[in-house]
């Protein structure tokens, strides 16, 4: 990488310190415990809307695994999940009314939270309907790896959306608040998967999956990315550029080997794809909030009208994560 683009690099993530900095006036505050937080403690970021179903097992899920603290971004839900949220109190909320595009589908809050108060942490930034594994994840907990990365040196960690889904008709099993999602989501593309680099910042781009090839099928390279970091040793002077798929400075894109091998990653475990999928989907087109014009939320509404199946004779039911890892789609690298 030349210097001339090393130094509009730096420039444009000054720009996004900046601009965050100017959205933190969006953000009321309705519950803030940050004075719990202690120096080795592992910290969670997200944002939701009307995800009140799903986040009592999403705060379980993450509470088992190691993490101490939750932050999260309300963006003027009417299911009651606000006040859930603000209940909890290993939990920080914000709220805001503010527009989701244009704080940058959310990445503006973030930037400015992480910035405030995840220096020095590890943070994982993750929607509520992901699901992080990593390598060892049934015997260790979160903090076992995150050891590993700072005695290795490593501040950041990838980790590849895996959309998950159940066979037959997504609206067939009905999801229950505080269910395990991937009792009814099990199935997943093992492969169907294309990769790039993206030339600008380093990092991989990945696409495929049954998103690509049930809504996107006729034009796969506008289907969703699936790359994400979701892991990451925060410093103030970092900020995420698109979502959890990259970020500044562009070293910490570089989560791969380019020389052959491997290096340690992980799988988000994408649960989008229950019961509630069709109404929210709905909710989502008419606000009209996300990215490119919601094409990917117009393509969803017409695809399951059509046929709401995604599941094929190719579809493989989850096991482990060491299933996952046979399959290449995620590996342990060096860590022992």
């Amino acid at each position: 990488m030349g210097a001339w683009q090393a130094y509009r690099l730096r420039l444009q993530r000054k720009r996004w310190l900046i601009r965050a900095f100017r959205k933190r006036r969006e953000l009321r505050p309705v519950a803030n415990r940050t004075d719990q937080i202690r120096p080795s403690d592992i910290l969670l970021f997200s944002t939701q809307r009307n995800e009140g179903i799903r986040l009592p097992y999403f705060l379980r899920y993450y509470r088992d695994m190691g993490v101490s603290h939750f932050f999260f971004v309300d963006n003027d839900s009417t299911d009651g999940s606000l006040n859930y949220l603000a209940e909890q109190p290993d939990v920080s909320v914000w709220t805001t009314q503010a527009s989701y595009k244009r704080a940058r589908f959310g990445v503006d809050w973030l930037n400015w939270l992480q910035r405030q108060h995840a220096h020095g942490h590890w943070a994982l930034t993750v929607d509520p309907d992901e699901f992080f594994l990593y390598p060892f994840c049934d015997t260790r907990p979160l903090s076992a790896l995150t050891d590993w990365l700072d005695a290795s040196s490593i501040k950041s960690f990838s980790a590849m959306l895996l959309d998950m889904y159940p066979k037959g008709r997504i609206d067939q099993q009905p999801y229950r608040a505080g269910q395990d999602p991937l009792e009814i989501a099990s199935w997943f593309d093992a492969g169907n998967y294309s990769i790039q680099k993206n030339p600008q910042f380093g990092n991989l781009w990945i696409q495929g999956g049954p998103r690509a090839r049930m809504f996107f099928a006729d034009k796969p390279t506008l289907a969703p990315a699936l790359n994400k970091i979701p892991l990451v040793k925060w410093d103030r002077r970092y900020a995420y550029v698109s979502s959890t798929h990259n970020l500044l400075p562009r070293g910490l894109n570089q989560v791969y080997d380019e020389w052959g091998g491997e290096k340690a990653s992980g799988l988000l475990l994408h649960t989008k794809f229950l019961s509630t999928f069709s109404e929210k989907a709905e909710e989502e087109l008419d606000r009209g909030q996300h990215y490119g014009a919601s094409r990917e939320y117009i393509a969803y509404a017409e695809g399951v009208q059509d046929n709401p199946d995604l599941w094929c004779k190719w579809s493989e039911k989850y096991i482990n994560w060491r299933q996952l890892e046979i399959l290449g789609l995620m590996s342990k690298g060096n860590w022992a």
